[in-house]
């Protein structure tokens, strides 16, 4: 067996990882030749021009700049409340119950608790947009949020808060953290449910409070989830487009206030005719995620706590 045990690996890996290169690989590699030409996507010819388009890439006032700056806030907001909220739901779930005998326990109906939360996931991201779009209307269209603020004396925009510049970018965020954060719920609980509660009960004992159990005990014990979630809610926020093509106006509006980088692909590509730049643009997005995965990883690791 040790004598052919490179051949046997290589036997089994050849396929998945030809099919990898095939199918992933090299359609990033294709992208990335493309962005060096003035490609329009619906030509047989095309020109090499070098690196232009990334150079005028941050030249575009119109749609990258506002793409970016909007892509920034929710690369920072999401992760952040998502991460905060799942961590504060998952404790109170398992942890935020009344001790008894010196056994901390979660809240009554948590199993309960966990499925509502949950529910969110199991919906598609067309009903999410849909149901929402319905939710942010304006109050004559039976917008649930403007009609209950105008039941009780408040303003409320006029069309809605979809079509506000004010408020449809918050609006949007608002979304992304309530279809998130139940799955996030559930993540965190089965980290905590690895926790040994001896460590709580000995805590309890000691007089720790409900704070300090958390910011002392579970939070390092769950760091390495915590991390793993930063990680993908990070590429969420880099992949935000369906649900900003399904509920603002104008995929992107009003007036470009919700515009984000996924947002930007698609109309230079299939709006526009510039496949090259839509191209150039999505080369900077997969090498910004990247190195947002490996900056995650690299500072963020932490010694490894063992119980």
């Amino acid at each position: 067996m040790k004598h052919g045990r490179y051949p046997f690996i290589l036997s089994f890996l050849a396929l998945p990882v030809g099919l990898y290169a095939w199918l992933v690989i090299l359609p990033f590699a294709q992208a990335f030749q493309i962005s060096l030409t003035d490609w329009s996507g619906s030509s047989n010819s095309f020109n090499y021009i070098g690196f232009d388009n990334y150079v005028n890439l941050f030249k575009d006032e119109r749609f990258v700049l506002p793409a970016l700056r909007h892509t920034g806030i929710i690369l920072v907001v999401l992760p952040v409340v998502t991460i905060a909220l799942g961590l504060f739901f998952a404790f109170m779930l398992n942890l935020g119950g009344r001790s008894r005998q010196g056994r901390i326990e979660g809240v009554a109906g948590s199993k309960f608790h966990k499925v509502v939360y949950f529910f969110p996931q199991v919906l598609s991201v067309a009903i999410v947009g849909i149901l929402w779009k319905q939710v942010y209307a304006p109050e004559n269209f039976g917008g649930l949020i403007t009609g209950t603020l105008g039941a009780i004396g408040l303003p409320t925009p006029v069309n809605g808060f979809l079509a506000d510049k004010r408020f449809v970018l918050a609006a949007v965020i608002g979304v992304l953290v309530w279809s998130a954060v139940g799955f996030y719920l559930v993540f965190f609980s089965s980290a905590m449910a690895s926790i040994p509660r001896d460590i709580y009960e000995a805590a309890i004992i000691d007089g720790a409070g409900r704070f300090q159990m958390f910011f002392k005990i579970t939070l390092p014990l769950l760091w390495d989830s915590v991390q793993t979630a930063w990680i993908y809610l990070s590429i969420v926020a880099l992949d935000v487009f369906v649900l900003v093509y399904l509920m603002t106006p104008e995929q992107g509006g009003p007036d470009t206030a919700s515009e984000v980088v996924g947002g930007v692909i698609w109309k230079y590509a299939f709006k526009h005719g510039e496949q090259a730049f839509a191209s150039a643009i999505g080369v900077v997005l997969f090498f910004a995620a990247l190195s947002l995965a490996v900056v995650s990883l690299r500072f963020g690791r932490r010694e490894q706590i063992e119980y």
